[in-house]
């Protein structure tokens, strides 16, 4: 599942094909969109929202040599699920910058407190941040990449038909949420 070199566009190419390409994308990432509450909200990756992030890179720093390249595939090639986990973008989202300062400072550690639940069976705690470190001893970053790793009955309860839901238990910053018809079936694809 993860990209190689042949499923990207070579520049040229990519500058044709953007402007639909891009379109696709957009819709098709608002399917794997969790909003939690007002100020947060899970974006849910896959292999076609990374590619476009991998040839937006690649577009916006002009890299066109092999060692390049690899480098932009082996830094988001880790968020694509491999089949047995969900892997998203959590963005903790305050449009006044003071408001979000204060935010930061106090959702410290909430990247480990973001929960999926599949039907009948327990809570999986996201493993936040492999790539690196988004938080220090005074505040959060508002951007964190999260894996959830499930289990084979959970994979199969999902693939199955059962209900997702989706939470926060920061003691600063409570919500859950059941996850819609569209985005639980991007959830059930991303483990076929």
């Amino acid at each position: 599942m993860q990209l190689t070199r042949a499923d990207l566009y070579s520049l040229e190419e990519y500058a044709r094909c953007r402007p639909q390409f891009r379109a696709r994308v957009m819709a098709h990432k608002q399917d794997r969109r969790v909003a939690l509450g007002a100020h947060a909200t899970l974006y849910f990756e896959d292999r076609l929202t990374m590619q476009y992030q991998v040839q937006e890179m690649l577009r916006a720093e002009r890299i066109f040599e092999s060692a390049g390249i690899q480098d932009e595939l082996d830094a988001y090639n880790p968020l694509v699920p491999d089949g047995c986990n969900w892997k998203a973008t959590f963005m903790i989202e305050y449009d006044d910058e003071q408001e979000r300062r204060a935010a930061l400072v106090r959702l410290r550690g909430i990247e480990t407190r973001v929960w999926v639940q599949v039907a009948g069976q327990g809570r999986v705690y996201a493993i936040a941040d492999e790539d690196l470190e988004r938080e220090d001893a005074t505040k959060t970053s508002a951007v964190h990449f999260l894996r959830f790793e499930l289990t084979p009955a959970m994979a199969a309860a999902v693939t199955a038909g059962a209900p997702i839901g989706i939470g926060s238990d920061h003691p600063d910053y409570r919500y859950e949420t059941q996850v819609g018809p569209q985005v639980r079936a991007c959830l059930a694809a991303d483990l076929a």
